[in-house]
């Protein structure tokens, strides 16, 4: 979910890797449509995506903006807090807004209810959206949450992951990127130490690392550490990559990342901390491992390279803004419609997302950044 200094190269792998998670996050949501809660999600884990992009966050932002700091050798002018925190909103925030108001349009169109049918004034939504746009996020029961679920997004739930990725952008600028190698690395290590406590002894209520999305209970400190260690975890790798030598890293790659994303629910009710277990080894270990093998791996020019490269064009757009359009997926199956009648429309949403995800890149997105680098630049 973030672009490279323009005087860099990319690492085209793990572009590639960031839109097949996104992808995969898709079909996550799709099978929320036929569960009642997270022990009888088959398709499973997809939340564990965000972890993913936050470790890629991190180590893509290092990469990218370490070395261009005031002062910075070589007479090159150097980069203030102000000039990258510009540059991180031109790159992100152009989706949040249309999330936002395609979050408003989706839920007027199912009918402007919550989700135990009580109907919500117009005004409410129009502030939900607005609020949305800004990335302001709901307090629990505040009369604009309009679908009464304690989201910080209503009306485009995805939009939490950017709130604590904006946190984790603010931190690198103040903090993160000030510190040593050596105390990047404790705060790693004890944030790390944390989310495994967290996972494993069930804090979450269900044993699982699906948190962040709400400020009610222990769901936002939850959301902390899923963020303090994944995005430490990729800075600390940045200022330490030495490549490995790795042949089909990016296949490799993307097959462990779908297996580790749509693994079942682990431990049942009698071993619920399993799933904890599982979910903090596949965040705090195997994670990082892959995000080190696909910025080591080198892909071929041709179709590989250019799968890679709409795969990551893709990524953010179809992440942010494919999920209103789950609501309108969940009004239709919540009715108790099975799969087995309902899978048409789950593949209409995921293709229609990325074909809407791809246009929006092309007629909104890119011209738009396009224009505020030339004027905020």
């Amino acid at each position: 979910m973030n672009g490279f200094a323009d005087s860099k190269p990319h690492y085209a792998i793990l572009d590639g890797l960031r839109g097949v998670a996104a992808l995969v996050v898709i079909w996550y949501h799709v099978f929320e449509g036929f569960a009642t809660s997270p022990l009888d999600q088959h398709f499973n884990h997809g939340y564990l995506a965000v972890d993913f992009f936050f470790i890629l966050s991190g180590f893509v932002v290092g990469y990218a903006y370490d070395d261009r700091w005031r002062p910075v050798s070589g007479g090159r002018p150097g980069m203030d807090i102000r000039a990258f925190l510009k540059r991180r909103l031109i790159r992100l925030h152009p989706m949040v807004v249309l999330g936002a108001v395609l979050g408003a349009v989706t839920y007027l169109i199912q009918g402007s209810v919550r989700w135990d049918g009580t109907p919500v004034p117009f005004s409410m939504v129009m502030l939900a959206m607005l609020l949305g746009m800004f990335l302001i996020p709901a307090y629990p029961g505040a009369p604009y949450d309009v679908r009464g679920n304690n989201e910080m997004y209503p009306l485009n739930g995805p939009s939490w992951s950017l709130f604590f990725e904006y946190i984790g952008n603010i931190l690198y600028a103040v903090i993160l990127r000030r510190l040593s190698t050596k105390w990047l690395a404790a705060v790693t290590v004890l944030s790390g130490v944390g989310l495994a406590a967290y996972a494993i002894s069930g804090m979450s209520g269900f044993w699982h690392l699906g948190v962040g999305w709400s400020l009610a209970d222990w769901n936002l400190p939850g959301g902390c550490l899923r963020l303090m260690f994944a995005f430490s975890m990729g800075l600390l790798m940045s200022r330490n990559f030495r490549p490995w030598k790795v042949r089909g890293a990016f296949w490799i790659c993307s097959a462990a990342v779908i297996v580790l994303l749509t693994v079942p629910r682990l431990g049942g009710e009698d071993a619920m901390w399993l799933n904890g277990l599982y979910e903090a080894v596949c965040t705090i270990l195997i994670f990082p491992v892959l995000v080190y093998m696909g910025a080591s791996g080198h892909i071929s020019d041709g179709f590989p390279k250019r799968l890679c490269k709409f795969l990551g064009d893709i990524s953010y757009p179809v992440y942010i803004i494919h999920y209103p359009f789950m609501y309108l997926f969940y009004a239709y199956t919540f009715q108790g419609v099975p799969f087995s009648e309902a899978w048409p429309w789950a593949v209409a949403v995921f293709v229609g997302s990325i074909l809407l995800a791809w246009v929006m890149l092309k007629v909104y997105d890119e011209p738009l950044r396009r224009w505020l680098s030339r004027k905020w630049l």
